[in-house]
C-alpha cells in the first residue's frame, strides 16, 4: 500500500493485518514507513516498510516484485498516496498541476499497472483499490487540479473493470470526505477547510464503485 505511513493509509494497513493479511507499507518518508510497520507489527502481525517515491513508475514496479519476493504473491495492491496542492485558479503554477497529477494519476494508474500485472500472471485473481476524494465529486475552491485528479481516479476504476474482470481481479475506488489526520490536523487552516465541505464531526461523501 501506498502513502501509508500515517492517517488512513497506515490504518487501512492495520485493519488488513488484524485479519492476516501480510503487508508492505510505503512512504515517501523513511522514518514514516519504518515506524509504522514496527506499529503493525507489534499489534498483529507481518508488515514490512518499502520506503521511496509511489510517483516513481520504476519504484511502484519495484515494490510489487518486492511484496511477491517477501510473501510469495500478490492479492491487494492499494494505491492511497496522493498530494493536495491548494491555489487559485488563475495563480496556479504549472509545476504544481504537474505534481499533482504525477502522485495522484501516474503514480496510482502505474502500480495498478504493475500489480494487475502480477495478479494475471498469477491467475488467482486480486483486487485493487483507488483513493479519491470528496472533492472528486463536490467542487471545492481552489482545489480544481487536485478535484479533477480525484474524478479522474474514479473513471479509471470503472474503464479497468472492463479490462481486469476477465482474470478475476476486482477493481474499486473509494471516496472519503474530509478527515482528520496527522498531516491534516498539522495545517491550520485545515479545519476551516473541512467545516466548508460539512459539519465538523460528519463525513461528507462516502462512495464506494466499479467492483
Amino acid at each position: 500500500m501506498t502513502g501509508a505511513g500515517q492517517g488512513i493509509g497506515l490504518e487501512i494497513c492495520r485493519q488488513l493485518a488484524s485479519q492476516g493479511a501480510s503487508v508492505i507499507l510505503n512512504d515517501i518518508q523513511q522514518s514514516l514507513a519504518e515506524e509504522g510497520a514496527r506499529l503493525i507489527q507489534k499489534e498483529h502481525g507481518r508488515c514490512i516498510s518499502f520506503a521511496g517515491d509511489a510517483a516513481d513508475i520504476t519504484f511502484a514496479q519495484q515494490m510489487v516484485r518486492e511484496a511477491v519476493k517477501q510473501f510469495g504473491k500478490l492479492d491487494i495492491a492499494i494505491a492511497n498516496a496522493g498530494i493536495t496542492l491548494f491555489g487559485d485558479f488563475f495563480d496556479y503554477k504549472p509545476e504544481d498541476f504537474n505534481q499533482v497529477m504525477k502522485v495522484n494519476l501516474s503514480g496510482t494508474f502505474f502500480l495498478a499497472q504493475a500489480a494487475a500485472s502480477q495478479m494475471r500472471d498469477q491467475r488467482s485473481g486480486g483486487s485493487i483499490l483507488f483513493m479519491s476524494s470528496v472533492t472528486g465529486h463536490q467542487a471545492h475552491k481552489n482545489l480544481a487540479a487536485y478535484g479533477m485528479s480525484k474524478a479522474a481516479l474514479e473513471m479509471k476504476a470503472k474503464t479497468l473493470v472492463l479490462e481486469l474482470s476477465p482474470f478475476k481481479i476486482t477493481v474499486n475506488a473509494i471516496a472519503p470526505g474530509a478527515t482528520i489526520t496527522e498531516r491534516t490536523s498539522s495545517d491550520p487552516d485545515y479545519e476551516k477547510t473541512w467545516s466548508r465541505i460539512t459539519p465538523i464531526g460528519k463525513p461528507a461523501y462516502t462512495r464506494d464503485i466499479a467492483h
